[in-house]
């Protein structure tokens, strides 16, 4: 399968503080990988330096091929990868559907708008009803559904997706991993960071266990959900 995204090396940390010590992850095309590990292991941050919202020390950042290392976040928007950031981060004053056209703000996403609104109703039903609602007065399991949806509306290849099931009630995270599959099934690819372990691994096709900000296994879910890792990190055996 191809490899759609290649990080090999990576390093990064806020101020002098380092967080990510040499991490290394392929992401095949069309499949759902996962990065599991403890708080404070550096997941998010591995997402957030991929996207380019925090900046590399060293090692590199490959997408398509091509060296995006360096890159803004918003040119890799516009090539095809896009991040769902952890809080969901919506315009609360303005409506749904505002919200949603926000993120077709590239050449790339005002091509295909129609067609990805179309694809995010079909997905979000229930965000076609409340297109005229104010986001913030959405629930939260709702304002994820927005914060995904505008996030398919720049028109992705590739969705970074940052603890979507934070904050839900127990009967939407079932829901929400559902929709995340529903996604691979429409031929995107997602790198999915995620503390939600078993229900993760349930969808998805490879994981990986950060620790201390390196991986310290990775392979596909048969490899990884019996492994020894797994035990020791979230069952303390």
């Amino acid at each position: 399968m191809d490899k759609i995204l290649r990080v090999e090396a990576l390093e990064s940390g806020y101020g002098t503080m380092q967080v990510l010590w040499g991490a290394e992850i392929e992401v095949s095309k069309g499949s759902i990988t996962t990065v599991l590990g403890p708080n404070g292991a550096g997941k998010s941050t591995l997402l957030k330096t991929i996207f380019g919202l925090v900046r590399p020390w060293n090692g590199k950042i490959f997408f398509k091929d091509e060296d995006v290392t360096l890159m803004p976040p918003h040119k890799k928007v516009e090539n095809g990868l896009t991040m769902v950031l952890e809080g969901r981060h919506l315009f609360p004053n303005m409506t749904v559907r505002e919200n949603l056209i926000l993120g077709a703000y590239s050449d790339r996403a005002m091509e295909k708008m129609n067609e990805s609104l179309e694809l995010i109703y079909s997905l979000f039903p229930r965000l076609k009803e409340r297109s005229e609602q104010l986001a913030g007065t959405l629930s939260g399991g709702e304002q994820q559904m927005v914060a995904i949806a505008r996030a398919l509306m720049t028109n992705p290849e590739i969705i970074l997706l940052d603890e979507p099931s934070q904050g839900l009630a127990p009967k939407l995270v079932m829901q929400m991993f559902d929709t995340i599959h529903k996604l691979k099934d429409e031929g995107l690819t997602i790198l999915l960071v995620e503390q939600n372990v078993f229900a993760s691994l349930e969808i998805s096709d490879y994981a990986y266990v950060l620790n201390e900000g390196r991986i310290v296994l990775g392979g596909t879910i048969d490899e990884i959900k019996d492994s020894e890792e797994i035990k020791r990190i979230y069952l303390g055996v």
